[in-house]
């Protein structure tokens, strides 16, 4: 019976997540406010519809292990090496400085000591999920002020995981015991991290390697790595976050991390909503609503408060002052990781429930303003940009960050792409491959091409090659349906070659905006046609055509092979969408 309950009311979670969820994309806000809104709603605080249990709060805990795995995958230390200094010293300062104001304004509010630390650590995060999706999406991510939010997220995100494991050991009784807390948690945590990264420079790149072909054992390898180092935290006394983030960092760094992050994706958001439903199943309306007057007051003077000192911090490192103003708005927000502190301190006995209740208020008011301030960053700073004229200095000046901007982006590398690479490298100044195929990497880095390993069908992928900026795009996969989804993504300034396997797909991809499409199987045909016109009416002009095809094809024997020995000539039609890999 109590399997029977347990189903119905994980269905009832789902539906309602679901119809919640749409509701919140119809006013632009993110899916993670309508879990905990659904949460509320299901939960004793609304309906009280469902009471958690120890199901739920098990696949929560998974949750909040899975959402640290997946922020730990998006922290690739390439993507700011290039302002590292800068970026630690406002990240370092921006974390001090902003405990400090969370801490003034809680205890001006009257909370006791303890809730006062809890919530100075648990306010201070910037909405990592939030912040990347909304930049990503705006095409900002690489931008200046996107890296400079991305590279102080990471930081954040380490402090965050130090702050998680520092409550989940459960000793604040005295200085002594705090001290003694921190150092081991110190050590222990520098110990798995030392594991993490050697193992992501001498283990997982020959490991991926060997199985990065096959999509299957690659996602099970990589969730079985996440597991393991779960495992080693918990059997250290740390919490399962600690382990989670510091295996996904380790992967991160590797060239496959963009494929698997999207493939971690699907599975990440189902425990995701579990997890934020689960908190909002743990407050009463009593709860949420005890401190409501503090919670506005809080969430007024912390985003005011958090702009001015990240504008100060980047400001002062001599970036420009629009740079400056768009860096600071975008992290205003007191983020959803308030809860995963509030939640984590509340098991170990720091806080009550109205705690978690005022930091759920604030989450979700800050949340949802900053969506809209994020999306409209630009119009508002042409609004007060007068204002911040006095900040401006002709020494101020931004960096140039690499990114791919009016380049060659070419999918798949097979026998047609291969002939075309050079040519391309020479018209334009960045060329970027797109292949699913290890050894095909391997071969390209080695001639000097820029590639992202992965499927092109996967949002991460496209994004990683910069698909929506290029100036030109090669597609050498006969899959209809891909190319014209490429062409709806792309701008008309972009020249698009494609390839296509039938007339009537070539006609409509023509409609669509290609500017050629490849039709590979019509003109070999055609060329058959050719030879055998000429094998009956000139025998030695065919002689001499065979002869010049032989000594092309013994000029590049290895290229028409791939690594395994297989004519490239006779590849599946979609060969090329997933990198070469045979289906």
């Amino acid at each position: 019976m109590s399997e029977i309950v347990l189903a119905a009311d994980f269905a009832i979670i789902i539906v309602a997540a679901a119809v919640v969820g749409l509701l919140a994309k119809q006013t632009g806000q993110p899916t993670i406010i309508a879990y905990i809104l659904t949460g509320l709603l299901l939960g004793p605080a609304v309906f009280g519809v469902i009471t958690p249990g120890e199901l739920t709060e098990t696949m929560a805990e998974l949750g909040l292990g899975f959402l640290l795995f997946l922020l730990g995958i998006k922290m690739r230390l390439d993507d700011v090496k290039d302002i590292l200094r800068p970026i630690v010293n406002i990240a370092v300062l921006q974390t001090i400085l902003q405990t400090a104001l969370a801490f003034a304004v809680a205890w001006f509010l009257g909370f006791t000591l303890i809730e006062t630390i809890i919530i100075a650590l648990a306010t201070v995060f910037g909405a990592t999920p939030i912040i990347v999706k909304i930049l990503t999406d705006k095409d900002e991510i690489t931008a200046m002020p996107g890296k400079i939010d991305v590279g102080v997220l990471i930081v954040q995100d380490i402090y965050l995981v130090f702050v998680l494991a520092l409550l989940g050991a459960g000793q604040l009784d005295s200085p002594t015991e705090i001290g003694v807390t921190i150092v081991t948690i110190t050590v222990l945590i520098s110990l798995i991290g030392i594991i993490a990264f050697a193992s992501s420079r001498y283990l997982l790149p020959r490991l991926f390697r060997r199985i990065a072909d096959n999509k299957d054992i690659f996602f099970l390898v990589a969730i079985a790595w996440a597991f393991l180092f779960i495992l080693i935290s918990e059997e250290l006394n740390l919490s399962l976050e600690v382990g989670a983030f510091l295996a996904g960092m380790s992967i991160a760094q590797l060239p496959y991390s963009t494929e698997l992050e999207d493939r971690v994706g699907p599975i990440t958001d189902f425990f995701i909503l579990v997890f934020f439903v689960a908190i909002g199943l743990q407050l009463e309306a009593a709860d949420l609503f005890a401190y409501w007057m503090e919670a506005i007051i809080a969430s007024v003077v912390l985003m005011v408060g958090n702009f001015w000192i990240m504008f100060y911090l980047i400001d002062r490192e001599g970036f420009s002052v629009e740079t400056s103003f768009l860096g600071s708005l975008n992290m205003i927000q007191v983020s959803e990781f308030s809860l995963v502190v509030g939640g984590i301190a509340i098991t170990a006995g720091f806080i009550d429930e109205p705690i978690l209740g005022y930091l759920s208020l604030m989450a979700l008011m800050t949340m949802s303003i900053s969506v809209y301030i994020i999306n409209y960053n630009h119009q508002i700073y042409d609004r007060v940009q007068p204002f911040f004229t006095r900040w401006e200095s002709e020494e101020k000046v931004d960096a140039e960050l690499p990114e791919y901007n009016d380049h060659a982006v070419v999918i798949g590398y097979d026998e047609i792409t291969k002939n075309v690479l050079p040519i391309l490298d020479r018209e334009f100044d960045q060329l970027v491959v797109v292949d699913r195929k290890a050894a095909h990497r391997e071969e390209l880095e080695q001639k000097g091409y820029d590639t992202v390993f992965g499927d092109f069908r996967h949002t991460e992928v496209r994004k990683a090659a910069g698909l929506k900026r290029a100036s030109f795009v090669l597609s050498s996969t006969m899959q209809p349906e891909v190319n014209k989804a490429l062409l709806s993504e792309l701008s008309s300034k972009t020249t698009v070659f494609v390839e296509a396997n039938w007339i009537d797909d070539a006609r409509e991809l023509y409609k669509l905006g290609a500017h050629y499409v490849i039709m590979s199987t019509h003109l070999t045909a055609e060329r058959v046609s050719d030879y055998l016109e000429l094998y009956f009416e000139d025998p030695d002009e065919f002689e001499r055509m065979t002869k010049v095809d032989i000594e092309r094809i013994q000029k590049y024997p290895a290229e028409g092979l791939d690594m395994d020995g297989v004519s490239i000539l006779s590849w599946d039609e979609d060969a090329a969408t997933n990198g070469g890999e045979k289906e």
